[in-house]
């Protein structure tokens, strides 16, 4: 016993201490690396960030080449100004396309509820843009930071230490972690394998997610559009083109994935209507289950969960990247508190103080989102009435709209 210690403390002299370590290089852990350059520089803080998928050396050298399929997100005007804050705003507007107006309805019912920039007194109500793109940006900015990258590697195995988390890699680095930050989209087993269990609840619905052309400019509206089969979203993208979310009930969506690009567009038109005139093209398509995850322990000593490893919703709403997003934000800035209060890095209270801090507002959202997916999701005598009253209600109660359009803006919590 004595002599298997001893190889754990050699083992453990070996490791490269950090003081944050962030796993996963994606969207979530990007935006993170960002928002920690100014505590690196104030604090001189040795930050890695550990990620599965090769990147290229220099993200300057690498052409953009933007794609018909390219999947893409719906960033809210308050995700927007938080990248302003980051100071990557600039290059990321380069590619996205404003949301002016969004269009709330029911095929086959009267009633719609409308909301638009110009009524909230912003540029956008959001904006959408290529993943990749935004990808590309975060990399570009974070090859100026004093950031040290293991890629392409994954955390093989993960054990708590007092002080923070000993990270074994799958190329055989050794890291010691005052902080370890999961951002990896929870796919890679971390959670489970440290015990964090989630909540899980099937919707039992499968989103199918293509770019499709249109015949008429869609005058930067997004649509969501309710539907007997499931909620079809439509949001804008540059040129005559959109991106299509439709939900499924899971199963059914295996016809859809199998059938002609014609056939599809068809039923596609049919189910959603002429609002944005003639479906003209469709893309590869894609489909994923729909789920609500929620992590029953988003923070632990030394420890913090955060972006789809912490909760994934439903896309009703579009709401997952922005929550993620002021999650980084929310943790950064607590992570500034407790260094101010001279707490070490990854102490329990500096992590429950975030973890209050984003309860409510996670808590908001998914209230939000689930409530929508079961709204429109069943098929009551009366209920189709009320929802289209609903929506009648909610265009004519201004303040009541506004409200709601400032809270999906990630405006107000």
């Amino acid at each position: 016993m004595h002599g298997a210690q001893q190889a754990i403390k050699s083992q453990q002299k070996q490791a490269l201490t950090y003081d944050i370590v962030i796993v996963g290089g994606g969207l979530v852990g990007a935006s993170l690396g960002c928002a920690l350059a100014p505590l690196i520089e104030r604090h001189g803080w040795r930050v890695a960030i550990i990620e599965s998928t090769a990147l290229p050396e220099n993200a300057e050298d690498v052409s953009w080449q933007p794609s018909f399929d390219a999947r893409a997100s719906a960033i809210a005007e308050g995700s927007a100004q938080r990248f302003r804050q980051l100071g990557v705003w600039d290059a990321m507007r380069h590619e996205a396309t404003p949301i002016e107006r969004i269009h709330i309805s029911e095929r086959g019912r009267l009633g719609a509820a409308r909301l638009s920039a110009q009524e909230l007194g912003v540029a956008a109500l959001g904006h959408v843009i290529p993943n990749a793109w935004m990808g590309r940006v975060l990399h570009q900015h974070l090859q100026q930071l004093p950031i040290e990258w293991y890629c392409p590697a994954t955390v093989a195995k993960m054990t708590p230490q007092e002080g923070g988390h000993h990270l074994l890699l799958s190329d055989d680095s050794e890291l010691m972690a005052s902080l370890t930050i999961l951002a990896d989209g929870g796919r890679s087993g971390l959670k489970e394998q440290l015990g964090i269990n989630s909540r899980r609840r099937s919707y039992e619905q499968t989103a199918v997610i293509a770019h499709v052309g249109v015949s008429q400019p869609h005058q930067g509206v997004a649509y969501e559009r309710f539907t007997a089969e499931g909620p079809i979203a439509l949001l804008p993208l540059p040129g005559q083109a959109m991106e299509l979310v439709w939900t499924h009930a899971s199963g059914t969506e295996q016809a859809r994935l199998a059938l002609s690009d014609q056939a599809f567009l068809r039923q596609l038109q049919t189910a959603f209507g002429d609002r944005v005139g003639r479906f003209t093209r469709v893309g590869q398509r894609f489909s994923y289950p729909l789920s609500l995850v929620t992590a029953e322990e988003p923070v632990r000593p030394g420890l913090a969960v955060l972006g789809n490893a912490a909760h994934a919703l439903h896309p009703v709403a579009g709401q997952g990247f922005n929550l993620a997003l002021r999650s980084v934000m929310d943790l950064v800035e607590e992570l500034a508190q407790g260094a101010q209060n001279q707490h070490t890095l990854g102490d329990m209270e500096t992590l429950l103080a975030f973890e209050r801090r984003r309860a409510q507002d996670r808590s908001n959202v998914i209230r939000f989102s689930d409530g929508l997916v079961r709204l429109f999701g069943y098929s009551l005598p009366l209920l189709p009435h009320a929802r289209a009253a609903g929506l009648i209600g909610l265009n004519l109660v201004g303040p009541l709209r506004r409200g709601l359009a400032r809270r999906a803006m990630g405006l107000e919590r």
